[in-house]
């Protein structure tokens, strides 16, 4: 069970599988990467949201690891994505990396078990510091030079530009009325454009709590597949309010960064909050989505000095 940023309730996400576990082929390709023999297999808790089989795999010397499979498009870009970057890391920011198997429709990854660390929401007194304390450390490593610059992903990652030519699925979420969106938008669309997005620092790209856990006096950050390089900044701006959607302090309280960066973020939640799901999980995402946007669009409003948001935002 995971708690819902946007109900507060406690929602099931385990996915089933076959019960016998994972195939002989699959489980042949596992042993190859961890050179250690498969003893038993068994559904891994999926708080993920592509269509990616996740299972635990306890070795012979009783060990255990995580196992992540793809099983469409998405899945295999972002998987092997993932392994690119974790082959690089040399830090224990990220899950510890057995190794990757590619195919051609069922890449997988071997990587510490991280099942039974502590999963935030709640967060305790200190966590959001130590997150702070930690991405600083990944923000100072060297960003592989396959990476993309954050910059070069401004169209796909700006939302407002978007909401304009169709504002309809943030209309029908119901934050904001038409009246409101046609005396604002036009401000917003220039602010999120000056957001800084490019430079130096290794980012992670997508920080929510589905993707982070404590393990003893680590801070591990799961999940790699959009890492990008550019401004620190980014990577902050987007957690805060993901935390503050699940009960943190207001993003004002933790950013001192540029001001845009939080029209920026609520524009990029606003052009997808309201969509149709499109794949499995989709339907958690938009609710993770709108829960988000419920706090970026105030955020976004103070620091831009536009009238508050006239529908509810929780």
């Amino acid at each position: 069970m995971i708690r819902s940023p946007a109900t507060g309730s406690s929602v099931p996400m385990v996915r089933r599988y076959s019960a016998a576990g994972v195939g002989k082929r699959l489980r042949a390709r596992i042993e190859a990467v961890v050179e250690r023999r498969v003893i038993t297999t068994k559904c891994a808790p999926a708080g993920g949201f592509t269509l990616a089989e996740r299972w635990v795999v306890i070795l012979e010397d009783g060990s255990t690891r995580f196992v992540k499979v793809a099983d469409d498009a998405t899945s295999r870009r972002l998987i092997r994505a993932e392994a690119a970057i974790l082959a690089e890391l040399d830090d224990d920011y990220g899950a510890g990396f057995d190794g990757f198997d590619d195919h051609p429709l069922k890449p997988l990854l071997v990587l510490e078990d991280l099942t039974g660390s502590f999963w935030p929401p709640p967060w305790r007194p200190g966590d959001p510091e130590r997150v702070l304390q930690t991405l600083q450390r990944v923000h100072a490593s060297p960003a592989p030079d396959h990476l993309e610059d954050a910059e070069g992903l401004r169209p796909r990652l700006d939302g407002w530009t978007v909401v304009a030519e169709d504002p309809a699925p943030l209309l029908g979420l119901g934050l904001v009325t038409s009246g409101w969106l046609e005396r604002n938008l036009d401000e917003l669309v220039a602010v999120s454009a000056r957001a800084p997005l490019a430079g130096d620092a290794l980012l992670h790209l997508d920080v929510r709590s589905d993707n982070l856990c404590f393990i003893g006096d680590r801070v591990v950050f799961v999940d790699w597949g959009l890492a990008a390089r550019g401004n620190p900044d980014v990577d902050i701006a987007f957690w805060l309010t993901s935390l503050h959607a699940e009960g943190g302090p207001a993003p004002d309280d933790l950013f001192d960064g540029d001001p845009a960066l939080a029209v920026f973020v609520a524009g990029s939640f606003a052009s997808r909050a309201g969509l149709a799901p499109f794949r499995w999980g989709a339907g958690k995402i938009r609710m993770v989505q709108r829960a988000q946007l419920a706090t970026a669009l105030p955020w976004a409003c103070r620091v831009a000095g536009l009238e508050p948001p006239d529908g509810p935002t929780r």
